[in-house]
């Protein structure tokens, strides 16, 4: 989505030693800064097989040394572009209403997904995913994190009774933008206000009918 609005990816545990997880300060923060946008930029040029990182560290301008030894494969940097973008992310709208909060969450994936750098990295991020396991595993923590931070419009409408008891937060927030990722990955179609506002209202109108509440 970028991206998109959610909160933070947790920190990891300490002594853990996976490429690209730290988040450290000064040079070395500029040093991932400039990598990843170097990553970025070549995964939506040229997709997840094309990814290379002796190029990445010239067109960063560091030294390939420091590329290799800090992310070490293709998939910890590509892991590391996703954690990224979820540290970037803005805020989820709160407005009271489950309709606008929902549609500010479409609109939001509509304006990713449309973006001529942001859509093209996450073709070429979700392609490598169905392959490769450790992006696979980055890509649903990336996911994780956006659902988690925009359930909470659902929840809030539930404790309003706009929504019946028992509705899956997390499923309608994946209802909404499940319709703008298909039409990006299986047609031409531009992805506009028209088909943000009715995977919006499409996702409210299932959630208030039950077809979202929790199966014993």
């Amino acid at each position: 989505m970028t991206s998109s609005s959610d909160a933070p990816m947790p920190a990891r545990a300490a002594g853990s030693t996976e490429p690209g997880s730290l988040r450290p300060g000064g040079r070395t923060a500029r040093v991932r800064a400039a990598v990843l946008a170097a990553a970025g930029d070549m995964l939506a040029e040229q997709g997840f097989h094309g990814l290379d990182l002796g190029e990445v560290a010239r067109r960063a301008e560091v030294g390939k040394t420091t590329v290799y030894r800090r992310w070490g494969t293709v998939a910890g940097l590509v892991a590391d572009v996703l954690t990224d973008m979820a540290e970037q992310s803005l805020p989820r709208s709160d407005t009271g209403s489950l309709e606008e909060d929902l549609l500010a969450n479409a609109e939001l994936v509509r304006r990713t997904l449309s973006d001529p750098r942001q859509g093209p990295l996450f073709k070429a991020v979700i392609a490598a995913a169905t392959g490769d396991a450790r992006t696979a595993e980055a890509l649903h923590r990336f996911y994780e994190v956006r659902v988690t931070e925009w359930a909470p419009c659902v929840e809030e409408a539930v404790a309003r009774g706009e929504l019946p008891r028992g509705t899956d937060a997390a499923e309608v927030v994946r209802a909404v933008s499940a319709p703008l990722y298909y039409r990006l990955l299986t047609t031409d179609a531009p992805l506009d206000d028209t088909a943000a506002r009715r995977a919006a209202g499409a996702a409210v109108a299932a959630a208030r009918a039950g077809a979202f509440v929790r199966t014993p």
